[in-house]
């Protein structure tokens, strides 16, 4: 499991207009574009029929720490790769996301930020030291025929947008917050190798052989308990043991994907 790198922008010009071109990518996204007046006086989002369809062959979706605690009741959280970056685990097959089902997101569990945010994006412009908010102008939602709501009201930007922008603002901040936490986790060597295996059925219903399904990482409740007093009370004190507790409850989620894949699976093989 490996997170995709954010957009940034470079420093090529836009063939007329002012907007740096936008390199990398970032899951989701088609066509991220910087949200100008000049290119999207027009433009803006409509209701579609399936508005989460765009994340149903994700199986797993970046988390920030200030959202442990909301994911923790609905999926597993793990750490993973080299960046020990935090994911919300959202199904144990490849491009399966158990929670989406005909574009419609099971609203009994919680819906990561990162793809609440969509269609927008922040992306780094690294030559003015500055973010740049983008919209994935392919997007299903993102329209300039008529839209529901528009991203620009005459002159300044609309309603919609500016709570948009506050969005993509304290998403940001919890984002830098999350990757400062993992580095102080990794300064006190608090993480440990885990491995979740999983078995389904064959189609005759026999039982199939045990599969491996994940590769990943989890804090050791052993080592955080191990911590000097001093630590532990800093570690507190800046929110990281609710987050770190938050993580470990989680993990009783496995059994919870196992299931729903199994009776995806029944169902499937009953039609």
């Amino acid at each position: 499991m490996a997170k995709k790198p954010d957009a940034k922008t470079s420093g090529n010009q836009n063939a007329g207009n002012q907007s740096p071109a936008i390199t990398g990518n970032v899951m989701f996204y088609k066509n991220p574009q910087p949200l100008t007046k000049d290119n999207h006086s027009k433009f803006g989002v409509k209701p579609v029929d399936k508005p989460f369809e765009f994340m149903k062959d994700q199986h797993f979706l970046p988390l920030t720490a200030p959202e442990f605690g909301s994911a923790a009741a609905s999926m597993p959280i793990i750490f993973a790769g080299e960046e020990k970056a935090p994911l919300a685990v959202m199904g144990i097959r490849q491009q399966e996301n158990l929670f989406v089902d005909e574009g419609q997101y099971n609203q009994d569990y919680y819906m990561p930020a990162f793809a609440r945010r969509y269609p927008f994006v922040l992306a780094g412009d690294q030559a003015n030291d500055r973010f740049i908010v983008c919209v994935d102008t392919e997007a299903e939602c993102v329209t300039d025929k008529s839209p529901t709501q528009t991203f620009f009201d005459k002159d300044d930007t609309s309603a919609f947008t500016k709570e948009a922008f506050q969005f993509l603002q304290n998403y940001e901040r919890d984002r830098q917050a999350t990757a400062k936490m993992i580095e102080d986790f990794k300064a006190a060597d608090l993480f440990e190798s885990k491995v979740m295996n999983f078995r389904g059925n064959n189609p005759d219903g026999s039982e199939a052989p045990l599969q491996k399904i994940a590769d990943y990482f989890a804090v050791s409740e052993e080592k955080m308990k191990a911590l000097p007093a001093e630590k532990l009370k800093e570690f507190s004190d800046r929110g990281y043991l609710a987050v770190a507790h938050a993580h470990l409850v989680s993990l009783g989620n496995w059994q919870r994907l196992v299931n729903m894949t199994l009776r995806l699976q029944a169902a499937k093989s009953a039609t």
